[in-house]
């Protein structure tokens, strides 16, 4: 028969509960930047109504493109730039392939055309964030290497015979 000090367990437990929560990640701080009423398509279907979510999360952005009962969520990093797509099947995120904006459109469109939104709030920071490279520019397309980050980007005429 083992002698248990009562004390020495609950300190054991208590221990080992500590251990536990140190190990675990810490919840990413979630902050919405914005919700946006408007249209988005898949696989270059018609436009329905959906809802954007911008949430910073961490050190990324997530872009949910809520479509009916569909979710699809963009994530976007910096320091590298990197997007990718949340599959929800296997419950990863995946790089993206290539992206594509349009500003006289207010169009953006993930790995062709498997998901397209109208989204002035996120075209008009990409214009704050790199006036230069945007001024006078309707189409700016970035290709992306299997690592997730920018490989190549292109701009209006550039663009031409890329991605194809």
């Amino acid at each position: 028969m083992l002698n248990r000090n009562p004390m020495c367990s609950r300190i054991g437990l208590l221990v080992a509960a500590a251990s536990l929560l140190a190990a675990a990640p810490a919840l990413a701080q979630t902050e919405t930047l914005y919700k946006l009423d408007t249209k988005c398509s898949i696989k270059g279907g018609e436009p329905q109504a959906c809802v954007v979510e911008a949430v910073n999360e961490g050190k990324a952005t997530l872009y949910r493109h809520i479509i009916g009962k569909n979710v699809e969520t963009i994530r976007v990093t910096d320091s590298p730039v990197r997007m990718s797509v949340w599959v929800d099947s296997t419950k990863t995120w995946k790089s993206l392939d290539n992206a594509a904006a349009r500003f006289s459109t207010n169009t953006i469109c993930f790995n062709g055309r498997d998901l397209c939104v109208i989204n002035p709030n996120y075209l008009n920071s990409v214009r704050e964030d790199r006036p230069d490279a945007t001024a006078g520019r309707d189409l700016i397309k970035v290709q992306f290497g299997a690592d997730g980050r920018i490989d190549l980007t292109c701009y209006d005429d550039g663009c031409k015979g890329v991605g194809k």
